[in-house]
């Protein structure tokens, strides 16, 4: 498999930062889904929150490369058999999807932050609080990071859905292509 996009196929970094991304999300959802119900005597209580503000950051990186390399490496062009309505729904799809990402995260960051503290990344470095002053912040991103990670997973798993209904019923090559096939 090639490193970098083809015009018919995904290359390895490309299928590799999908992949990463789609189990990062999802287990930072269950993380975050789980860790809101701890009490205070739970030993999880701190370990919880700190794993899912370093992993959130890490994606962060992980997604600001992966605007680069899309950019870098465009994505393969659309199969021959899709219809415009089809190109016109993965475009659209696919921008909600990355869009949504960066609302949860730049949102979890303004969370964190809300006090001024910066975030340690697994006790290695700290990313600094830079915006502190909006009213409510911490209230406020709370409440899009809670809705917003909500509607990306929903949203997520429509897109998976889609694949297998491309996979399926249509039998084309649109989820071969995200396996580097």
């Amino acid at each position: 498999m090639q490193w970098r996009n083809s015009p018919s196929h995904y290359g390895a970094v490309s299928v590799i930062m999908h992949w990463l991304v789609a189990v990062t999300v999802f287990s930072l959802f269950a993380l975050g889904f789980w860790m809101v119900g701890l009490d205070y005597y739970s030993s999880w209580y701190r370990t919880g929150p700190e794993l899912h503000k370093s992993f959130g950051l890490l994606l962060f990186a992980v997604m600001l490369f992966r605007v680069f390399w899309r950019v870098r490496s465009p994505a393969p062009q659309a199969l021959p058999e899709h219809g415009p309505l089809t190109r016109l729904g993965s475009k659209l799809g696919h921008g909600l999807l990355y869009v949504g990402l960066f609302v949860v995260m730049i949102s979890g960051y303004l969370i964190s932050t809300a006090d001024g503290r910066g975030i340690p990344v697994f006790g290695l470095f700290e990313v600094p609080a830079t915006i502190t002053s909006i009213a409510d912040q911490e209230d406020v991103a709370g409440l899009v990071h809670k809705y917003v990670a909500w509607g990306l997973v929903i949203f997520a798993l429509l897109h998976g859905l889609a694949a297998l209904k491309h996979h399926f019923l249509d039998r084309d090559r649109t989820l071969l292509r995200m396996f580097g096939r």
